[in-house]
């Protein structure tokens, strides 16, 4: 894990130090002869369109509304490819989405380029971060110790769910960490990330499964159908507290609180421990630069950016909040920042 953290840090920095890249203002000009609409459609995660999250996705609409005065729709979805697929096809003109999710739909479409991504808690892009977990149930932790540690060796044969094999935090990185663990013992050798995606008695797990949320990744490890899981710390910070340890670090215990909204207010209580954690870039507001204008482009731009948005207590949730929200203060320096495609290609690298 520590080969991939190095990586996306010092690809991260490359990618920043490279400043504006071609892509983007090409995709730019483009966008100056689109035709305008009268409504912006925005595509949610699965993990991001559940009922809980309706205040924080709504007041995010009001932003875009009050910023171009046009209707807001939002696209919620039950798949990632759903949400992928609707931004790189022009069916939803913006979407919030993992590095991962926005370099495939940049992929399938230049066009789709990132609006801004939220700050780290210092204010600035250089610790925007969140962080991917692997995670055991309580109490089954002490097989994974090593030293005054942990190491992921005892993995190999467990029933493992993943989230969507499109998701960053949730497949990318923890399954490219897995490969470069093992595959320098001779027995794994050759072992690639193709490998994790089935299990039986002779593959690397015994049973693969895919949560399709990060929510749902969580509920197969606490109901048992999964020995471990890969999922995020944001996905799942609205449903869960700190009950042990040192937030994000492995050894940390995390419990379902009380009043925990559905899939979680079956599981009150329940506790789990991290294994492992790897920081990932934080992600963005994708927008389809060839169904949006570049004067509206820049209309959005400005409002996600401004101290109106920045202040906005139901956008940035107060650190003390106990409401549910995509975006929480901590330090009250977060805020959202413009971001080059470029920034994303440690996520690309992880792939080759």
């Amino acid at each position: 894990m520590k080969k991939i953290l190095t990586l996306i840090i010092s690809l991260s920095l490359a990618a920043v130090a490279a400043g504006c890249g071609s892509k983007a203002g090409d995709a730019k000009n483009a966008s100056a002869a689109v035709k305008t609409k009268d409504t912006i459609t925005i595509a949610w995660y699965p993990n991001e369109s559940g009922a809980d999250l309706k205040n924080a996705r709504d007041e995010l609409g009001k932003v875009i509304e009050t910023a171009t005065g046009k209707k807001v729709e939002h696209k919620t979805t039950t798949d990632y490819i759903i949400a992928i697929e609707a931004i790189a096809n022009g069916s939803a003109d913006l979407a919030f989405m993992g590095p991962q999710g926005y370099v495939e739909a940049n992929a399938k479409n230049k066009k789709v380029q990132p609006l801004v991504v939220a700050s780290g808690e210092s204010g600035t892009l250089d610790d925007a971060v969140y962080f991917s977990w692997l995670n055991v149930r309580k109490g089954e932790e002490d097989s994974y110790k090593s030293g005054n540690g942990f190491a992921i060796d005892n993995i190999a044969g467990k029933k493992f769910s993943f989230v969507s094999n499109s998701s960053t935090s949730g497949f990318k990185v923890p399954s490219a960490g897995i490969v470069s663990y093992f595959s320098k013992k001779d027995k794994y050798k050759s072992l690639t990330a193709e490998d994790l995606l089935q299990g039986s008695k002779d593959k690397f797990f015994s049973e693969v499964l895919f949560g399709g949320t990060h929510q749902g990744a969580a509920v197969n490890l606490l109901t048992g159908k999964a020995d471990v899981a890969a999922f995020c710390d944001t996905c799942v910070s609205n449903y869960v507290e700190l009950a042990s340890g040192t937030a994000n670090k492995p050894g940390a215990v995390y419990k379902v609180k009380q009043g925990a909204a559905e899939p979680f207010n079956t599981l009150i209580g329940k506790e789990f421990a991290l294994i492992s954690v790897t920081p990932v870039l934080n992600s963005p507001f994708a927008i389809n630069t060839g169904t949006v204008s570049a004067e509206d482009i820049k209309k959005l731009k400005d409002a996600f950016t401004s101290d109106a948005v920045t202040k906005n207590t139901k956008v940035f949730l107060p650190s003390d909040s106990k409401e549910s929200g995509l975006f929480k203060q901590k330090t009250g320096k977060e805020k959202f920042l413009p971001v080059e495609d470029a920034w994303f290609n440690p996520v690309r690298e992880l792939s080759k």
